[in-house]
């Protein structure tokens, strides 16, 4: 099948398709005589495969580790477990780092509870000057992958 068909068949973008060849997460297709990519019924599992790790936020070298894992099927499973169990860990951080921050945002919306002129608001009167805030906070926001 080409391309377009493998995204039918997945529910993927061909953008996404292509990002995930170029980053070694699927295989690469052989091409015709008229170079066209030919995608397998492999193909779409290993897509199918990669999407329901990326709908789980896992990163990309996590995903190539269980790819790893899945392709030797006669080896231990401990190494999954591991990476699911440092996965929950991570999630259970950002829940926390999550819930402060919800915790922040409704204290500072308690600082005005009537909308008036906005020189005289004390929300944007707080985020310029509490400078206790600033320092708690990692410097990327609120982090949506890991490194390992």
């Amino acid at each position: 099948m080409k391309i377009g068909e493998l995204a039918e068949h997945t529910g993927c973008s061909i953008d996404t398709i292509r990002y995930y060849e170029k980053a070694g997460l699927l295989s690469a297709a052989p091409r015709s005589a008229s170079n066209y990519r030919h995608y397998s019924a492999t193909h779409v599992d290993e897509l199918r495969f990669i999407r329901n790790c990326r709908a789980l936020d896992m990163t990309h070298e996590e995903i190539r580790t269980l790819q790893a894992s899945r392709a030797a099927p006669e080896q231990s499973c401990a190494s999954v477990n591991d990476l699911i169990d440092e996965h929950l860990e991570h999630i259970a951080q950002r829940i926390a780092l999550l819930q402060h921050l919800q915790s922040d945002l409704s204290t500072l919306r308690q600082h005005c509870q009537n909308a008036g002129r906005s020189g005289d608001c004390a929300i944007l009167q707080d985020l310029a000057e509490n400078t206790e805030r600033e320092s708690k906070l990692p410097d990327n926001h609120v982090p949506g992958s890991h490194a390992h």
